[in-house]
């Protein structure tokens, strides 16, 4: 790895924000490039449409070949370009075309990951209706990126600051995720939680799951996942040396991890961890998927089309994803390595 590690920033929805943050990132924020060598995996056209968008020069776009090509040069847009252009996407509409495009960057992100050429992946929003429109059926990047990698037990992690909340499940519906509470899945991700933990240096950080039901289930008055699935979890968790505990009221949880009781936090569900998240953070969040064999940072927002094209979008959680992979890209081998020792002690 260089002493500066490369990023490969996928540009994300042409029709939405993506573009036009990216050039703001990039442009606007020249201190990056002490930290990061970014290369935008995406579509120069569009590139060149959201730099209008967002006051800059167009001119900025330099398309390169390969990411040893990038001069990380503070007034450039470095693209490797990624399929025919997208100039005639629609913003601010659904459109299958931009969503194929970035399906494509991002497949294109993981293949240099896998060749060592970057060092990690960070990614702006893209719509999942549009990559489904597209023909790519994966309900969002997580899972896309776990796809292209090959792995299995993966975790969507939020965070801010030294916070982390981890998932148990996530792009499902609710019906779904109480079935996806499973013995197996929960012993997976105290497992993940626990690596992630000692990777950082934080063996000792304490980790709360949260509890399906209300009250953690109220000793069985409001259901019985929380008895039957989640305290066995944590019992075997506490056995093999992880800090956890649980399951603990989420309404209770989730403050006390704001004000720091809490290193790490395991939400059930979607918005189990997303609402507070994003009520309590907004622009200060980024999204990391733990359990890839690279870094990958996202930003924790959509490609908002209500407000694409109109120069006004905010590049704050852009800014902050990039930075954050470029502080944990130096020591991601040992997060994979211990991922991969938690797999393999579940006979993964």
């Amino acid at each position: 790895m260089n002493t500066v590690p490369t990023l490969a920033l996928t540009m994300g929805d042409a029709a939405g924000i993506g573009p036009e943050i990216t050039a703001k990132a990039l442009l606007l924020n020249p201190g990056l490039r002490d930290r990061a060598i970014p290369v935008v995996i995406g579509d120069a056209d569009a590139m060149r449409r959201g730099a209008e968008f967002a006051g800059l020069d167009p001119e900025a776009v330099r398309v390169i070949h390969s990411p040893r090509d990038a001069t990380n040069d503070p007034h450039l847009i470095e693209v490797i370009q990624t399929g025919p252009s997208l100039a005639d996407v629609p913003v601010g509409e659904l459109s299958a075309k931009a969503g194929d495009g970035a399906y494509r960057f991002v497949v294109e992100a993981c293949r240099l990951a896998k060749e060592g050429a970057v060092d990690a992946i960070v990614t702006p929003p893209l719509n999942k209706a549009a990559m489904h429109a597209g023909g790519h059926r994966f309900p969002g990047h997580t899972e896309l990126l776990a796809h292209e990698f090959g792995v299995t037990n993966y975790s969507l992690v939020l965070s801010a600051g030294d916070l982390y909340i981890f998932h148990l499940t996530t792009h499902v519906s609710l019906q779904q995720a109480i079935k996806g509470v499973t013995p197996e899945r929960t012993d997976s991700v105290l497992r993940l939680a626990g690596a992630f933990a000692r990777s950082l240096g934080k063996a000792k950080g304490r980790i709360g799951l949260a509890g399906l039901n209300p009250h953690a289930g109220e000793n069985g008055l409001f259901g019985d996942e929380d008895e039957k699935i989640l305290k066995p979890s944590v019992d075997r968790a506490q056995q093999q040396n992880i800090n956890a505990y649980g399951p603990l009221a989420a309404d209770a949880l989730i403050p006390q991890a704001v004000k720091g009781k809490w290193d790490f936090v395991i939400a059930c569900y979607h918005d189990q961890g997303h609402a507070p998240f994003k009520a309590v953070y907004g622009d200060d969040g980024v999204n990391i998927t733990v359990g890839l064999p690279v870094v990958r940072v996202s930003v924790d927002h959509g490609t908002a089309f209500d407000i694409a094209g109109q120069g006004i979008a905010r590049e704050a959680s852009l800014v902050l994803a990039m930075e954050r992979a470029a502080s944990l890209a130096p020591g991601w081998d040992l997060v994979w390595q211990e991922a991969q020792a938690s797999e393999e002690a579940l006979g993964g």
